[in-house]
């Protein structure tokens, strides 16, 4: 009976120092994102169609805050009015 008791013991501190060293690395590796890019994706069609020469939205998005690419550059959303939205968001 002891060796089940035992191991369930072990089994608990393994979890819990596993557990423990996950969200520490969690906080320690965290990727942090442009807050920009999320709001810059979401002004964009969302149809990933590549015409603006980037392999969708986000591409295109993370292009535009970096300044390597100008709010025309986005030939769907030209009639949604996109290129005024993300000159709104750039000023």
């Amino acid at each position: 009976m002891s060796v089940i008791i035992n191991t369930i013991i072990l089994l608990s501190v393994l979890g819990f120092l596993s557990g423990t060293f996950l969200a520490f690395a969690e906080k320690k590796f965290e990727v942090k994102e442009d807050v920009r890019v999320i709001f810059a994706e979401n002004l964009l069609p969302g149809i990933n169609c590549g015409a603006c020469g980037y392999p969708g939205c986000s591409g295109f998005a993370k292009g535009f805050v970096n300044g390597d690419v100008k709010p025309e550059g986005c030939l769907p959303g030209k009639r949604q009015g996109v290129p005024e939205k993300l000159a709104r968001l750039s000023n």
